[in-house]
């Protein structure tokens, strides 16, 4: 099909209508993304208040409480039974959290975070501030090492204490079975049946673990793949259960993420008291509920000290484990006596009313565990007995418990419990704090050095390429806009100071696409091309050299990302995001902005 000149004009003129509509659109957008971040955030504090809660249900009462107490808050708003208070700094939440922590009632919840301070009605089309990361905001870093070797330690008391009632019921004596230096069992015995009774036994129930000959004796251990793989179950887990835990605490930009092999970094950007984080994160409290036994055989059962230093017979195998509670909540009992009250799942609600329907008149003891470091620097499992009760009707998945402390002390087994118990002990490694202020101080210093740098390389594009150059820096300062609010828009993305290194190295690309073609553009009006075919001609040569440098640094971007973390990963999301904004602008904006004013100009020397 032909077409004529004046067709084909329109038809590119069509085009061209097209791609500067998308263009502006584009630009605009993220323009009002970025705009939020220009306005900043503050920080503030949320209380989520129950129907009965009638003494914080008011900014009026909420403003006499703070100010009681010497705090100022900026604003105060309460909608939908949803408290925020918004403060100018810190110092001032901290303070605020304290004062309101004693009116909060057990069934408010109460959270900590920033709130953006931008204008109504961007804020209502979805835009929101940059996150900024640890070292920009200010807060505490923890650094845990999980000990996966501990928790198949306890795996494999199980699979002991398994093996010795499976000999037992097949009546094979003689055999000696016992824990390994390592993670392992060691089954020794002058006679092949045992050998073989284990052999079956481990085959048939425990597929995971592997049985070795060696001379007399048997050596089980877990296989090697089999131990990755619940390796990486056991970090997943802990990492579920630490995010449950900082959700509990009220902290909702925490950032939570493996680090290693074995290990967890935790984030809680804007936190200056550590202590109450500290306790809640490195604890792992589980509980256990055991029948009190009469028994003296050593091997179906175990004693623990309560709290008078009395030990207490409980038969080994739990009744309940804490993995069966969905709840936990401080209560008081007739005296006034901190409790705690607890509900079970599905299933464990129905082992409780299995248990207890068959055991009406008998001692049911609550056992509480944790983990601890001892002076040898080992982790070492401490246990007791908090409560010992008779069992007077038939229990459900509702009931309390009592002996867990004070009401501070009942407060935190709540907490844990609600969070969920560790599957592996953790304990702290390293422990970072920032404060505020220099946070404050690394924002200052990292976008002065940026603001240095644009205003240097502003001044010498224009000085340099003169008209063109003056064209390189409105496409500058847009690939500055686009990428603040790509950055705002991208989900997780967080801003660190090595990420505003990257906005720095992201001013010095955007001008290489520049450079790159306007030196294109004088070649091609040198071998005698009028301006409107050298900007065509130098715009199209240019872009192949662009991809090829641009697509280079975007792997070693995605390379960073994917084994850094923390800052690296900061400064690697920043470096990629800036290389597709610096394409964009630098290719498309500006020759959308050089069409429109010398896209016609048929001259053939032109001083650019």
């Amino acid at each position: 099909m032909m077409r004529t000149k004046k067709q084909s004009r329109a038809v590119l003129n069509h085009y061209s209508t097209w791609k500067y509509l998308v263009l502006i659109v584009t630009c605009v957008m993220l323009a009002l993304s970025a705009m939020p971040s220009w306005f900043g955030e503050k920080p503030a504090i949320e209380i989520k208040l129950s129907q009965t809660n009638d003494h914080l249900n008011s900014p009026f009462k909420l403003s006499s409480l703070l100010e009681g107490q010497g705090v100022d808050s900026k604003s105060i708003k309460l909608e939908n039974n949803v408290a925020q208070l918004v403060f100018d700094n810190e110092v001032d939440q901290t303070k605020a959290r304290n004062v309101l922590g004693e009116w909060v009632g057990k069934d408010d919840t109460m959270s900590y975070s920033y709130t953006s301070v931008a204008p109504q009605w961007l804020q209502s089309m979805g835009f929101t501030p940059i996150k900024l990361g640890l070292d920009l905001r200010g807060g505490v870093q923890f650094l845990l090492n999980v000990d996966v070797d501990q928790a198949v330690s306890e795996q494999r008391d199980a699979v002991i204490d398994e093996i010795k009632t499976e000999l037992r019921k097949e009546r094979v004596f003689g055999a000696t079975v016992r824990a390994d230096q390592h993670t392992g069992i060691l089954v020794t015995s002058n006679e092949k049946e045992s050998e073989i009774a284990v052999r079956k036994f481990i085959n048939s129930n425990y597929p995971e673990w592997q049985a070795k000959g060696e001379g007399d004796a048997l050596s089980i251990s877990m296989r090697a793949q089999s131990y990755t793989e619940f390796e990486t179950l056991t970090m997943q887990q802990n990492l579920k259960i630490m995010r449950q835990r900082i959700e509990e605490l009220g902290i909702t930009e925490a950032l939570v993420q493996r680090q290693g092999s074995t290990g967890i970094r935790i984030e809680l950007p804007g936190v200056q008291d550590p202590s109450l984080a500290k306790r809640v994160i490195g604890a792992t409290a589980s509980l256990a509920f055991h029948e009190v036994s009469t028994s003296s055989n050593p091997i179906s059962t175990l004693k623990i000290k309560d709290d008078q230093a009395k030990l207490v017979t409980l038969v080994k195998k739990p009744v309940l484990t804490g993995e069966h509670i969905v709840n936990a909540r401080v209560g008081f009992d007739q005296m006034h006596r901190p409790e705690v009250d607890i509900s079970l799942d599905h299933a464990g609600g129905k082992k409780m009313s299995d248990f207890s329907a068959t055991h009406i008149g008998k001692t049911m003891a609550t056992v509480y565990r944790e983990y601890g470091v001892n002076a040898r620097g080992e982790t070492e499992r401490n246990e007791k007995v908090i409560s010992v009760a008779t069992i007077q009707s038939q229990l459900g998945s509702q009931f309390r418990i009592t002996g867990s402390g004070d009401l501070e002390e009942a407060q935190q087994l709540a907490l844990l419990l609600r969070a969920g118990s560790l599957t592996a002990p953790v304990t702290i490694v390293e422990e970072r704090t920032i404060g505020a202020s220099l946070g404050a101080e690394n924002i200052q210093n990292g976008f002065a050095a940026l603001a240095l740098g644009l205003g240097l390389t502003l001044t010498f594009m224009a000085l340099w390429y003169r008209r063109l150059g003056w064209v390189a820096n409105v496409a500058l300062i847009l690939n500055m806009s686009c990428l603040l609010g790509l950055i705002a828009l991208v989900p997780g993305a967080v801003l660190t100071l090595p990420g505003i290194a990257g906005l720095v190295l992201t001013v010095g690309m955007a001008v290489d696409t520049n450079v790159l073609i306007f030196e294109r553009i004088r070649d091609k009006l040198a071998e005698g091309r009028s301006f409107a075919q050298a900007i065509d001609q130098g715009f199209n040569s240019a872009v192949a050299t662009i991809l090829d440098a641009n697509i280079t640094t975007m792997i070693t971007a995605v390379i960073l990302y994917a084994i850094g973390n923390g800052p690296i990963q900061g400064f690697a999301l920043t470096l990629g995001l800036g290389l597709l904004t610096s394409m964009f602008t630098g290719i498309f904006a500006s020759r959308a902005i050089i069409n429109l004013i010398w896209g016609r100009d048929t001259r053939r020397e032109v001083r650019v």
